[in-house]
């Protein structure tokens, strides 16, 4: 919170970090700054909103390093100031950077959730359908814009553990809505089950979609997507219709 902000701006801020925080699993650290003068202020209007934030962790365990958003020209009700809400009176567009690190996104394949989302799909083993059960996930993030993934996996059915690995370069759909795996290489394995394999194909992309990290009144579409060696850096455009205040 910016020490020269304004009692007003103060309140608001400090509100919006409690709303925010509410609908976080963790937080390390979080920051809201609301820029405005006391007459627009009473007139409804903000200069800007930014948002910063470090370690946050959403449901289902996905956690981002960081998190900065900021939003610009938005118009509030002024009637909801008087109890420490922010309301705004119309959408407003944001632009976001989402960090995430290769630790992160281990700890999201690693989940329960993500574990029973695996655990609940039949593929074909040699000819024969078959429930897994993933014992270990590795994730990694190269330098060279490519992730990859080393898993190992046991079938239910038969306790039998098979390994699958692959690498592949992570492409942002034209709609900002998906990520999809792009120049998939195989290690070994890929032959014993290509279902098995696109089950983690799949997963992936899932966890790399933002649409995962969306709060509650703020969606994010990607627009960029960078990979360097051991963190991924997603650049977004969020479409606010509501800032979470305490």
């Amino acid at each position: 919170m910016s020490e020269s902000a304004g009692i007003g701006e103060q309140a608001l801020n400090k509100a919006a970090e409690i709303g925010l925080s509410s609908q976080l699993d963790e937080v390390e650290n979080l920051d809201v700054n609301i820029k405005t003068d006391p007459l627009k202020m009473v007139q409804g209007q903000v200069d800007a909103v930014e948002i910063s934030g470090e370690g946050l962790v959403m449901q289902k365990d996905l956690r981002m390093e960081e998190l900065e958003m900021q939003m610009g020209n938005v118009v509030i009700n002024p009637l909801s100031l008087a109890f420490g809400k922010i309301e705004l009176t119309k959408p407003t567009q944001a632009s976001a950077k989402v960090v995430l690190t290769e630790n992160d996104i281990n700890r999201a394949f690693n989940s329960e959730y993500v574990r029973s989302q695996l655990q609940s799909q039949k593929v074909d083993i040699n000819g024969q359908s078959t429930s897994i059960d993933p014992q270990q996930v590795e994730f990694c993030l190269r330098d060279n814009q490519k992730i990859c993934l080393n898993a190992t996996i046991q079938l239910k059915e038969t306790s039998e553990i098979q390994k699958v690995a692959f690498s592949a370069i992570p492409k942002v759909s034209p709609n900002g809505q998906t990520v999809s795996l792009e120049n998939v290489e195989y290690g070994e394995g890929e032959e014993i089950s290509p279902e098995l394999t696109k089950a983690l194909i799949d997963q992936t992309s899932n966890i790399l979609n933002l649409s995962n990290f969306d709060l509650e009144g703020m969606s994010l579409r990607v627009q960029q997507l960078e990979v360097e060696a051991g963190k991924l850096t997603l650049q977004a455009e969020a479409y606010v219709e509501q800032i979470p205040s305490a």
